[in-house]
């Protein structure tokens, strides 16, 4: 096994001070009289954000936050990648790697560590207990940069080592939202075992033989139309992603602008009230560790090195993901998951949970309802696992 390395998080004050000075130095400008939120991030609802971040926020209570968890830090492939391990409960804890997405980090899973890891200090079963590892995705947070952009399928790979080589588990099961389904399917498709189910709550994939129904057509019709409203940004970032990086590198409102916007269209709000599903803390703890860490610019390239990998569809001909696949179906997901059928063509179904309420960023919405369904997938599975 190589070397792992503890690792704590410890912002340099230059650093806190150099993004709180850009903040107060923003020179405000116009939005169209009519706005609210169709033309993009509300003008109004910024100002009101940056006047909390600079009076209120405090980095360092949710820096001590997130450091209350066991932090490492290894080297695969090249890469220093960042991972939590925090260890369960009770005598056999299954082992669980968390993946996050765009624009979100580690700390979407703060609520949802803890009950997952030692469910008895909420009243619940200790066995059903998890080891969670929870990485930062390469070019993301805490984790190192690639020199040049890599996928979620190579990411998959990446993970995969960082369980079995560096961590030692023979057996674990993968969950994911955004690319965390991604390369939670690759992890099942391409290395099970070790990899012996997958828990996700998007449809991140496609299957290369296309919609095959009336109501599959429906869905893939509806999915175009989001597409065409929703995913300028996805068309930046996979095709020129350094070109929109000397702008938001430069500003730290310019990221928070891009990354609010996504978790006000993404979730499960209130009309467009972004903070009856967040607070302002929740919301700037995740936009500060893209700008503590500089990886604005590198996070985005996922994006790009999908395209290199041959895109959303899995390989033409190919078989199934056939670990068992738990689905927890988010109703305010941005992209509408497929017709059942269309799913099982990719995915070997063996949960399929569709949920009363909650959106895009589920760990962070409603940590309860994934961690119970978590749980719940892992029964099914859990006997046989050892490390």
């Amino acid at each position: 096994m190589l070397s792992i390395e503890p690792y704590t998080i410890n912002i340099p004050d230059e650093t806190l001070t150099y993004i709180y000075d850009k903040v107060a130095s923003y020179r405000w400008h116009e939005m169209p009289a009519d706005g609210g939120w169709s033309y993009g991030t509300n003008l109004e609802y910024m100002k009101e954000f940056c006047k909390y971040w600079l009076e209120t926020y405090d980095w360092r209570t949710h820096e001590t936050i997130l450091n209350r968890f066991h932090h490492f830090r290894t080297e695969i492939d090249g890469i220093d990648i960042h991972f939590i391990h925090e260890k369960g409960s009770g005598p056999t804890p299954m082992p669980l790697l968390i993946s996050h997405g765009w624009p979100g980090s580690v700390s979407e899973f703060e609520q949802i560590i803890e009950p997952l890891a030692h469910p008895e200090r909420s009243g619940n079963d200790i066995m059903d207990s998890f080891d969670v590892i929870a990485p930062s995705l390469p070019g993301f947070g805490f984790s190192g940069k690639p020199k040049r952009p890599i996928g979620p399928r190579k990411i998959a790979k990446i993970f995969a080592s960082l369980m079995k080589s560096r961590l030692g588990y023979d057996q674990y099961i993968a969950q994911g939202g955004d690319w965390g389904s991604a390369i939670s399917t690759w992890l099942g498709y391409e290395h099970a075992p070790p990899c012996k189910g997958i828990h996700i709550n998007m449809m991140n994939m496609r299957h290369g033989g296309g919609p095959q129904t009336d109501e599959e057509q429906k869905w893939s019709s509806l999915v175009s139309q989001i597409f065409e409203r929703e995913a300028a940004y996805n068309y930046q970032q996979s095709t020129k992603p350094q070109t929109l990086s000397y702008a938001m590198m430069d500003s730290p409102v310019g990221i928070a602008a891009w990354i609010i916007e996504k978790f006000n269209t993404w979730s499960d709000t209130a009309g467009d009230d972004i903070e009856s599903a967040y607070t302002k803390d929740q919301l700037l703890t995740n936009i500060m560790i893209y700008l503590v860490t500089g990886s604005f610019n590198t996070a985005t390239w996922i994006y790009y090195g999908r395209r290199e990998e041959g895109g959303r569809e899995m390989p033409v001909g190919s078989k199934r993901v056939e670990v068992p696949v738990g689905a927890a179906i988010f109703p305010a997901e941005f992209v509408p998951w497929a017709p059942r059928s269309y799913v099982e063509r990719i995915y070997n179904i063996s949960r399929w949970s569709v949920m009363p309420r909650g959106g895009h960023f589920a760990a962070m919405e409603e940590p309860n309802l994934l961690v119970e369904d978590i749980r719940a997938f892992a029964r099914d599975i859990r006997p046989t696992t050892k490390k």
